[in-house]
Order: structure tokens, then sequence, then C-alpha cells
């Protein structure tokens, strides 16, 4: 209530400071819901960079972070925060980009600079949570199927947005695809394995800030329903938003 920072002195906070949001609102026991699993977050594009903005402001124990790329000034444009003219000289990888600032507030973010792979897919055992945040589909489907049968909860996550270009106006949808081993039975109806080189959905991968924030604001609600943080009355496992309508759809509900 004094607004003074408190460096925390327990060894098992996932905190380098005491979280005050949480008490000063009275919600500590409701925070403490999130502190046990160990995250992964695959994938630090858009979306991705801003699910680890979001999840590193929660207790949980640990945060995995797998991407191979580098970080540039494209990336810049539609990530959380603002990189420095001499940070994007550097071009870092983006794992420990983002692990050198998030790791000022969270004690326990783990970077593994790599892409994903039949052969590095043990990288993910352990984990008992993973977004999705990656648009290699190919990739995308090993990582599925390890997921279901390791008995992953994981949440996936994608937008296809369309340049109208005789209106010179974007369209599009933002989705959020759960998958939970009591519901997966959806998942291959809504998420696409394609490796979009015909030329669709991929092939001009148009991404805004503000719809990857939304896209991961969406996936970050919906698993902290899943822990039991909010109330979830519709147990949808799939979502859409829809830019020009302004429409939020749930399906694939579970009684």
């Amino acid at each position: 209530m004094t607004y003074t920072v408190v460096e925390s002195q327990d060894e098992e906070s996932a905190f380098h400071y005491l979280d005050t949001a949480s008490s000063r609102a009275g919600i500590r026991a409701f925070s403490s819901k999130l502190a046990g699993p160990k995250v992964g977050i695959v994938g630090l594009g858009g979306t991705g960079s801003y699910v680890l903005d979001l999840v590193a402001k929660t207790p949980v124990k640990e945060i995995h972070l797998f991407d191979g790329d580098s970080f540039y000034s494209h990336n810049a444009f539609r990530s959380p925060g603002a990189a420095s003219l001499d940070e994007l000289r550097k071009a870092p990888k983006k794992v420990h980009y983002y692990t050198e600032i998030y790791g000022r507030m969270h004690k326990r973010i783990v970077p593994h600079e790599l892409f994903l792979s039949a052969s590095t897919m043990d990288h993910l055992r352990g984990l008992t949570f993973v977004f999705l945040c990656l648009d290699k589909n190919e990739v995308k489907q090993l990582i599925v199927e390890f997921l279901e049968q390791s008995g992953v909860p994981f949440i996936d996550v994608g937008m296809d947005v369309i340049a109208l270009d005789d209106m010179q106006v974007l369209i599009g949808d933002i989705r959020v695809t759960t998958s939970v081993p009591e519901k997966r039975d959806h998942l291959r109806t809504r998420v696409s394995f394609s490796d979009g080189k015909d030329g669709g959905e991929y092939a001009r991968n148009i991404q805004i800030a503000e719809l990857n924030a939304l896209n991961a604001a969406l996936a970050v609600v919906k698993w902290k329903k899943l822990m039991g943080f909010y109330q979830d009355l519709e147990k949808e496992h799939h979502s859409t938003y829809s830019l020009n309508v302004n429409m939020l759809r749930s399906e694939d509900l579970v009684a």
C-alpha cells in the first residue's frame, strides 16, 4: 500500500520481487492456482511474445521458450516493448532477447535456442502446459502428436488476416484452439497442418501488433480458466474473433 518495492526473500517464489498487484487486489489465493505448472511457449513471433509478456506476470514455476530465430526489426513492430537500435543491430536470438527482458521479473525463464523437430521433441518432456504460437504447420503436427501422446494440455493460436487491396482494408479472424486430454476430438477439424506453400493462409503472413496481443490475451485467459483462476461457464475449446463484424464465437463446448 506504500508503493515500496519489496525484494522477494522466498527462494521458491517465481519473482525477484513481491507481487503487490495481487495483494492490493486481494486475489493472492486466486493467483496461487497458477503457481505450479511448467509452461512452454513454442514460437516467439508476434503472438508468442505477447503470451510470454502475460505469463511472465504469473507465478508459474518455469517458463520454457522455444525458437531458433533471431530478433529483427520487423519483430520489433509486432511484439511488446520497444527494442533499441543497438539491440536490433546485434540481431540477438529471440529466446535470449526475451529471457534477458523478462528475467528481470521472473526467476525461471529457460531459453531453448532451437527449432523443434522429430529429433528435438524431447525438450518438451516434463512440461505441464504448452502454448503453440508457430505457423510452421508440418512441424506443428509433430508437436501436437507428441503432446497428445504425453497427455499434455495445450493451446494452439493462429490468425488469418487478408488484405482487400481494392479497398485498402484488412479483414480476418483470430483463433484460439484448446486441447486437453478430455477433449481432443475437435482439433484436426480446427487446426491446419498444411505448409501454406500453395499461396494460401500464410502466403503474406500479415500480422499487426494489436491482433497478436489480442490473440495472446484470449489464449492466456483460456489457460487461466483451465487453471481455475477465472470462472468458465461455456467451457469452449475453440474460439474465433472476426474483425470486420466484431464477433467472438465459442465452439466445441463441453457439457
